[in-house]
Order: C-alpha cells, then structure tokens, then sequence
C-alpha cells in the first residue's frame, strides 16, 4: 500500500516541486496540450490532466503563506502568460498559413505574426491566473476561484478592444454536441466556468487533507459533470426540429485564395458560381420549394453593383421562388475617396437588390490596419486582397427575404461573438455566417471557426445556414447538430431543408449577467476570506 502511495504521488509531486526553468516549461507545456481539446482534435478529456497539474504548479509556487500580494501577483502572471502562450500557439499557430498565400510580401511577417498573436492574448490569462494568486490558498475553494478569474479573463478578451473571444476554454468541449448543450443555458462563457472548474476538481486528491473530505468536494464536481452531461443527453435525445418552407442551397466553389483575386479568372470564377447554382438538386431538396442560395463571403471578384450584366445573369439563373445571398464587396463614395465595405447583400428573382448588409466587427491587419501610417512605414499593409482596407458598418441588424424569413448576416469571423442576436432589435428565423477560410488551407483554422459558429445556434436555438469559399459549409439546426456539410477543400453544393427555430434559449434572455455575476461573487468571496480569519469559508 506504501508503494501505491508512493507511485500515485509521483504525478503531483513532479508538478508541486518543480521549480525555475522547469517549472516555467511545464507551464507551457501544459498550455500547448490542452490545445489539443479544440477542433479539429477534441480531445476533451486533456482537460482533467492539464488543468490539475497547472494547479500543483500554482499550489508548489505560491504556497498559501504570507507573502506579500505583489510577489504572488507576479508570480501568477507569469505562470499565467506562459499557460496562455502555450494554449494559444499550439491552438492558433495556423494563422501563419495567411502570410504564405503571397510570399512574397509577406512571409517575413509570419514568424512575428505566429508568436505575436499568442503572446497578446495570454497577457488576458495571465491576468486572470494573477488575481486568484492573489487569493490562493489550500483550501477546496480555489478551484472555483481559478474558474471564475479564467471565466472573468475570457469575457473581458472578448470585449477589450473590439475583442477576440477565439478559442475560449470553453470550446474545449465544442466537440461534443452532448457537453456543448450547456451552452443554450450558460453561453460559452459558462462553459468556460464549468470546463476549468470540472476539469481542475481532481486537483483536489492530492490535498493534504482528510480523504473524505478530499472525496466530498471531488464528488461535488463529478455530480456537475453528471448534471451537465445529463442536461445535454436530454436535450438532444428529446430534440424535436420542424423544417420550414425554405430550402436552402449553399454552393462551395473551393477557388484557392490566390486565384481568387486575378483579373484574367473572374468569368471563370463568376461562371462557376452560376454553374453550380444551377446544378440538379440533391441532399434533401424539395422540387417546387422557395430556395435560397447562398454564395460565401466576398464571393465575386469585382464590384457587383457595377456590374449590371452580373446582376441579370444572376436573375436568369436563379428562377422563380428563389433568391441569392452573396458576399460582395461595396464601394461608396466618401466625403475623402472611395470607400470599401465587406457586405452582404440579398438578389432577387429579378436580379435587383432587395437589402444589404455592412460587415461592423474587422478583422485587425486582414480588412483595416490600426496605427496604418505607423505600419506601412515598415512595409506592412493589409491581407485583404487588392483593396487597401475596409470601412466597418454602423450597426449588426436582420435582413429579410420577399418570402417572409429573416437572418441576421455574420461575415466571417463575426459569428465567433456571442450575444449576437440580443443585440439586435429583431429576432431573426436563423443565422447567416458567409466565411473566406481560404486563407488557412489545411490546418485547425476551418475546424475551429465552424465550431465556433455552430456554438451560436446552441446559445440562440437558431438554425445556422453557413457558406464557406473552401469549407465547412453546412446546414446546422437549432441544438448545433449538422443537417448537411461539405468539408474542408470539397467542391460542390449543400441542398437541405431549413430548420426551425427552437424558442428563445434561457441564455438568450439572460446573456452574460449570470456567470460574471457568479464569477465577480466568487472573487468577492474569496478576497473576503483572505481578510478575515475567522471566516467560515476557510
């Protein structure tokens, strides 16, 4: 039995006495492995190695002593940002296949690129990591303490500076369409609170306390385990979609991005587009239906409204019944030039306009570039093709169809914000994402982003019509589950029927208020007992 004890310790002792360099590599090792939770991996379980073992280097660095709150500030930061910079490098390195489509220009900006973008972001969980060092200590509680800081860490990522919330802990169980149901109730954030806090519980066994009471409080985390898994069995074996009138057909013409934007292709590439639209049906299409096609972000190569022929051989092709969503590029004429926009817009039978749409949240560096004068003095410019930046739109609002069904358009990487849909005035009959993932070729980028995307029709309860250059394009239903897709690099068209909405989800009504709520409390709480000895929470 004393040779168990022995073995069984080795795993959190390497952790709890690891020190200097070491401690620090361990740090982004465990980092980098729980990247390997996300698309296109999902390998959820990592979680319940990496996130324990982070916490016996917290508890082996801090140790619940006396010293001063600057030195365990530091410390936590520092543990914090290298976690960080592991997760999000081995979980984003794939962002540097964008400064390979042209070389030439750019490839001497990957290698800052690659480590630039993950070093930016850990600073978010470095800071949160630091405020529960502040509060550590050996107690049971500073599980929740880490999960609420996380939780704290990642919506304010999501927010500071136009935000960039990719890649939240909580995607660690995004591919698991029975643990991602939470999020209809919790949102991602929530998930995030529930994935650090489930995943760090068996932390706990290697207190130096009492076994029951070492078993108590990791039995608490395996009943929120069992609650969450039971939740999501429920829901999905229960699901009930009814399809509308509407069918749906995506076309994914998978034109590699440096082709794309060459003059001497754009019949081609136009060509194809009405080609492929008129292409016999398939899937589970319904002769005689309404039908709307859709075309991916930035689909054509030249300004459609300026090209009247475009918009006519787009009626002719179309038919009656039917109707196009295409990404375009919009030019307007501003008070200092030309002005550029990536949008949306929505063609009739007839080959008119019938409404448009203005991307509002730019990608940094890929559609606009901040400081832009600052920049190019060092030869940076934008990645968006031949125009030298976009302006953003006023404000995210619901197109409708002449057939009486409305979407909320969400261009490329705006389908990543939660809380979309609360923040417009309409409720839409489901969610539009039209996305150019060329840029990333081969790599986690497609994967993740379509997991993203679909997370939104879980929060919502909305089905989620999604049209990708070079995929994934899919049809997705109300409980995140895939009617029809086509995948990464897989030319052709995705015909389905369009699912119904579910109803408003609790987290739709609620958004983020609950878990910050929850959150902030336990940050209270934990600062409260810091503070005062005799506090029952020790």
């Amino acid at each position: 039995m004393h040779w168990f004890t022995q073995r069984l310790s080795f795993l959190p002792n390497t952790f709890l006495l690891a020190w200097g360099s070491q401690r620090r590599f361990l740090a982004i090792l465990l980092g980098a492995l729980s990247a390997l939770s996300l698309p296109p991996f999902g390998i959820s379980p990592v979680l319940l190695i990496t996130f324990p073992c982070f916490v016996w280097i917290l508890d082996g660095a801090l140790e619940a002593d006396a010293r001063r709150n600057g030195v365990r500030f530091r410390t936590g930061f520092v543990l914090g940002w290298l976690f960080g910079f592991g997760y999000f490098l081995a979980g984003l390195w794939w962002i540097g296949a964008a400064f390979l489509v042209e070389a030439d220009r750019f490839a001497w900006l990957l290698p800052f690129a690659v480590l630039a973008m993950p070093a930016g972001l850990a600073l978010f969980t470095a800071l949160g990591v630091a405020l529960a060092a502040m509060f550590w200590t050996d107690q049971f509680r500073r599980i929740l303490l880490l999960a609420a800081c996380l939780t704290l860490a990642d919506w304010v990522r999501g927010h500071v500076l136009t935000g960039f919330p990719w890649n939240a802990f909580g995607y660690g169980v995004s591919d698991s369409l029975v643990l991602a149901q939470s999020a209809s109730l919790v949102g991602i954030y929530g998930l995030t609170f529930l994935v650090v806090a489930i995943c760090s519980a068996p932390a706990l066994l290697a207190d130096a306390k009492p076994v029951g009471q070492k078993v108590r409080a990791v039995s608490l985390a395996a009943v929120a385990f069992v609650a969450v898994s039971a939740f999501g069995i429920y829901r999905v074996a229960t699901a009930d979609v009814e399809y509308t009138s509407l069918d749906i057909r995506i076309v994914q013409p998978s034109i590699d991005q440096k082709d794309k934007w060459r003059p001497e292709l754009r019949d081609e590439i136009f060509q194809t587009y009405l080609d492929m639209t008129e292409a016999p049906l398939g899937g589970n299409a319904r002769v005689g239906q309404q039908r709307l096609v859709v075309w991916p972000e930035s689909a054509l190569p030249f300004l459609l409204t300026q090209e009247p022929g475009a918009l006519f051989r787009i009626g002719q092709t179309l038919g009656a019944d039917t109707e196009l969503v295409t990404g375009a590029v919009r030019l307007e004429a501003g008070a200092s030039g030309p002005e550029y926009f990536n949008s949306v817009y929505v063609v009739g039978s007839d080959g008119t306009v019938k409404g448009v749409y203005d991307k509002v949240r730019l990608v940094p560096f890929g559609e606009y570039v901040p400081f832009k004068a600052l920049l190019e003095n060092i030869g940076f410019t934008n990645l968006a093709g031949p125009i030298e930046g976009f302006e953003a739109g006023y404000h995210q609002r619901v197109l409708s169809t002449t057939n009486d069904f409305s979407f909320l358009p969400l261009i490329c990487y705006e389908a990543i914000f939660p809380g979309v849909v609360s923040a417009t005035p309409d409720e839409p009959s489901f969610l539009l994402n039209v996305t150019n993932d060329a840029w990333f070729g081969r790599t986690p980028g497609p994967f993740q982003h379509f997991a993203q995307a679909r997370m939104r029709a879980i929060e919502t309860g909305l089905p989620l019509v999604r049209a990708a250059n070079t995929g994934i394009s899919a049809v997705v239903d109300g409980y995140g589950a895939v009617v029809e897709e086509l995948t990464v690099f897989e030319r052709g068209v995705v015909d389905a029927g369009l699912p119904g909405q579910l109803g408003t989800t609790i987290y739709e009504v609620s958004g983020d208020v609950p878990i910050l709520i929850i959150s902030i409390t336990l940050v209270g709480f934990a600062i409260f007992a810091k503070y005062n000895r005799h506090s029952r929470y020790d």
